[in-house]
């Protein structure tokens, strides 16, 4: 049991923290401090609420199944939102599970994922979860390029070459710059970063080494899984499945 003295601290800390992350971000004009407030406020509220949903999830492996369902169109619904994408934003899921699903599904054919709750939401949410990354950045760097170098776009078009084509020369090295944080996770994995999967491994006891090996799988899965989300994103921007309800390109922290 946590004593009331540590909750104490525990409180103050995150209050610290989100209070710097407001203070930094409205002095130095990059945006107001609302986002951090809510982002906190919501991150709270929703740890809470899962820890208290997932004691019943892990019991029962038909709940588990449901729940990854559920981190999905959450994953779908906001990736869709930052990229603006409006009703087409459904399309963002075909780039979210693309790779998501094989990968667990292979981990669990060749058994280094055990069909129990505890092994597969959380390997299941990180895939998710990097999945939803580089397809929101990707989808909005394609997009970007696609308005910016509109002018290239059409001169491809007077060469002859068909629409997709065209969208792809101009959209698909933009987009891939989506992969460089998964890439940078990987290569630096132990000398800058010790990912959640390894530490909490350690944290329950498990040997170094087998935590390491699964950091490695996982880490491994994640890039498959993020290569091909971009590269589905490519395609799907390139013929015209994903667009747009707005000519606005600023970044909106809400």
């Amino acid at each position: 049991m946590i004593a009331v003295t540590d909750w104490a601290r525990l409180l103050i800390v995150c209050v610290v923290f989100t209070i710097a992350a407001g203070a930094i971000a409205w002095a130095t004009g990059l945006t107001t401090p609302r986002p951090f407030l809510a982002a906190a406020a919501r991150a709270v509220l929703q740890l809470a609420a899962v820890s208290a949903v997932i004691t019943v999830v892990l019991r029962h492996l038909g709940l588990v199944g449901v729940f990854l369902v559920v981190m999905a169109v959450v994953a779908t619904a906001t990736s869709a939102a930052r990229s603006r994408t409006g009703k087409r934003g459904i399309w963002v899921a075909v780039a979210i599970l693309i790779g998501t699903v094989p990968a667990l599904a292979l981990l669990i054919l060749i058994g280094l994922l055990p069909v129990t709750g505890i092994a597969l939401i959380p390997v299941g949410g990180i895939l998710i979860g990097g999945a939803m990354t580089a397809t929101t950045l990707s989808t909005r760097r394609a997009l970007d390029a696609l308005r910016d170098r509109h002018g290239e776009y059409e001169a491809a078009l007077a060469l002859g070459f068909l629409e997709p084509t065209a969208a792809r020369l101009i959209i698909r090295h933009p987009a891939a710059d989506a992969l460089l944080p998964a890439l940078d996770q990987t290569r630096t994995v132990g000398l800058v970063t010790l990912p959640g999967a390894f530490v909490g491994m350690l944290l329950g006891g498990a040997p170094v080494w087998q935590a390491g090996a699964l950091q490695i799988v996982v880490l491994l899965a994640l890039l498959a899984v993020e290569v091909a989300a971009v590269a589905t994103v490519v395609e799907l921007v390139a013929r015209g499945l994903i667009r747009r309800t707005s000519h606005q390109g600023e970044v909106r922290l809400t």
